[in-house]
């Protein structure tokens, strides 16, 4: 599973959140602990376990923003 910066993301109800802006990686590993998914009303932080599915096309996560 790739997350890459720029990828959009939507939620388990297939609805838009918006697209990565920014990746926070481990400093010892490199492996990605969270990302950043900027909307107009604020910043949304997941984290890998978070995601169902992820390719270059398009990040679909377990949960529904509205939860």
């Amino acid at each position: 599973m790739e997350i890459k910066p720029g990828v959009p993301v939507v939620d388990k109800n297939g609805k838009e959140v918006g697209s990565v802006t920014h990746l926070a990686r481990d400093g010892w590993s490199g492996e990605i602990k969270k990302f950043i998914i900027t909307t107009p009303e604020t910043d949304l932080f997941f984290t890998p376990e978070d995601v169902v599915e992820a390719n270059d096309a398009v990040i679909k996560l377990k949960v529904a923003v509205d939860e």
